[in-house]
């Protein structure tokens, strides 16, 4: 027998693709011939997204909407859609259709084989250079807690078990990742190779700047790999000081005097300065980290709802 699906879509400035999006979904879910449920999740974008996705509840029971109170990112919506799950299985997809509806069975047809969260990796993908190296770095960050041969086809058209976010039903850091969060349920990872379309209409919502933050978070959010290369680097200039004393000392015991040379001794002084402000620059982004969870500040906040599904807090 089928398991029942539900499918969280993090929808941003999207209002022109929603329509289409839910045709198709139906058109593939339907089939199946088990219970299914669209989760529009609204990410305070500001057009009239909110409007339609309020018009496909109505006109669809098996449609839900959630309103978020302001813009909290794409994986804090997906956060939110995923607690309002009602079903076995979670399927996410983005809202510009680049992930195609249809390759969702063969998302579902690899987690019958026995994992517990599948992706799909695109056959090749159609981001922007920026983009691009946002994904890599994502993905270099989840390498130690995936496995590099999964992590390395990590991507936002994922399905997973719905039981699995009882690993992390207490978590309540505005910094989400989705893919880290399920690392905390399961080690069954797998993929599979899918089609990615050109986007069906519009930019992509990515800019520069919220690319680097996301970047930023997952790096400083949920590794400690900058600590590691701190410390590495560290322990690389403490060597190569030592180098210069030992040549300072052989120099004065062989020729009797001193090194001459203050653009040399300059440049040694500027390396270690830049070395010390380094890893000081990433001790604070650490400890702004914890300053925010401090604060205790929501991931998201649902500012309104419509459809059967109730947004879980």
């Amino acid at each position: 027998m089928n398991e029942s699906l539900s499918v969280v879509v993090p929808v941003y400035r999207s209002a022109q693709m929603l329509r289409e999006l839910h045709r198709r979904l139906v058109a593939t879910l339907a089939p199946r011939g088990s219970a299914f449920e669209i989760i529009f999740v609204e990410d305070c974008g500001g057009d009239d997204s909110w409007r339609v996705i309020d018009e496909l509840a109505r006109a669809d029971a098996r449609v839900a909407g959630i309103r978020l109170s302001r813009n909290f990112g794409q994986h804090n919506a997906l956060l939110c859609g995923i607690r309002a799950a009602r079903h076995d299985v979670v399927v996410t997809i983005d809202d510009d259709l680049q992930n195609p509806p249809e390759e969702i069975p063969r998302l579902l047809e690899r987690l019958a084989e026995g994992y517990d969260a599948v992706y799909g990796a695109p056959a090749h993908e159609r981001h922007g250079f920026l983009r691009g190296r946002a994904a890599a770095i994502t993905k270099l960050a989840l390498r130690r807690a995936m496995g590099w041969d999964t992590a390395r086809h990590v991507s936002a058209f994922r399905a997973f078990r719905t039981y699995l976010r009882e690993a992390f039903s207490g978590y309540g850091s505005p910094f989400v990742s989705v893919d880290v969060l399920l690392t905390w349920g399961t080690t069954r990872f797998s993929h599979v190779t899918v089609r990615h379309d050109e986007r069906a209409a519009g930019d992509s919502n990515y800019t520069l700047g919220k690319l680097v933050i996301h970047a930023l978070n997952m790096v400083t959010g949920f590794t400690t790999l900058p600590l590691q290369i701190a410390s590495v680097l560290g322990f690389a200039f403490a060597a190569f000081g030592l180098g210069v004393l030992a040549y300072v000392l052989v120099g004065f015991l062989v020729r009797g005097g001193s090194v001459p040379g203050f653009p040399f001794l300059a440049s040694v002084i500027a390396i270690f300065s830049g070395v010390q402000l380094f890893a000081l620059g990433i001790i604070g982004e650490y400890l702004a980290r914890m300053h925010q969870r401090s604060m205790d500040r929501p991931p998201y906040l649902v500012r309104d709802a419509c459809g059967p599904a109730a947004p879980r807090q």
